[in-house]
């Protein structure tokens, strides 16, 4: 299928990662023809994918920012129309989860870090690149959530999430009206860095029983979530908006 994203802007956020799904997202995006701003607070990261992407014979500029910091995302957004004129499509992957201690154990500095990069981070770089959108009638958003964020947690990760859920479909209704489509993707357990901190040997039984337990018996890998974002990223999906498709060999049924 051909997703017409040739000449297409995409800005994606958390793209350091070598194994993670931003750089997946980057170079499925490219593949399709799309020229990439590769976003991380890891500045080396975030070139490397970049790179990456050069390699496939797209452009591609790389930017440092925290994304909850308002101005600093400010900031790379400018750098970026700066260099490519116009953003078409925003994807905002970065995100964390520093709280994995039961609620009574868990600190408020670490609730606030959560909600910081997960939710202002996509609440940021939305209000960033949203007003270039609305000026051209155009724009494709895609945010990242949780099956933790419909199943429940007291987890402040599982919070944020909900919270990210909740401003994807405000933001579709909002500015659906100006060809804005808005959407989220709610991966599951994948093999990424984002259970950096864990033991291998845990990560693996969360791994074997994940897949024991699912319907698919399978793990998502990264080409799956970055498959679900062309898809959503295009004109084929434009009848799509204020959804959150789950890309979890359905845990979220479970």
């Amino acid at each position: 299928m051909d997703y017409e994203l040739r000449g297409k802007i995409a800005l994606v956020t958390g793209t350091a990662s070598q194994i993670g799904m931003g750089k997946a997202i980057c170079l499925a995006l490219a593949k399709e023809g799309c020229d990439i701003v590769s976003v991380d607070i890891d500045l080396d990261g975030a070139m490397k994918t970049a790179e990456a992407v050069k390699a496939l014979g797209r452009r591609a500029i790389m930017l440092k920012a925290d994304v909850a910091k308002g101005a600093e995302v400010e900031d790379i957004s400018k750098a970026a129309l700066k260099e490519f004129s116009k953003i078409d499509i925003l994807v905002n992957t970065a995100g964390l989860n520093a709280d994995r201690m039961s609620f009574l154990e868990s600190k408020p500095d670490l609730w606030e870090k959560n909600i910081s990069v997960n939710l202002y981070g996509t609440m940021n770089c939305t209000k960033a690149v949203v007003p270039g959108m609305l000026e051209r009638k155009y724009g494709k958003i895609i945010n990242f959530v949780s099956d933790a964020a419909k199943m429940g947690s007291t987890n402040s990760y599982a919070a944020a999430k909900a919270g990210v859920l909740a401003f994807t479909r405000g933001a579709a209704t909002q500015f659906g009206p100006s060809g804005i489509n808005v959407n989220a993707i709610s991966p599951a357990i994948v093999n990424t860095n984002f259970s950096a901190g864990l033991s291998d040997e845990l990560v693996k039984r969360m791994s074997e029983d994940f897949n024991s337990r699912v319907p698919l018996r399978r793990t998502p890998t990264v080409a799956d979530i970055a498959n679900v974002v062309v898809f959503l990223a295009s004109d084929v999906s434009k009848s799509i908006t204020g959804q959150c498709i789950h890309v979890d060999s359905g845990m979220i049924m479970m």
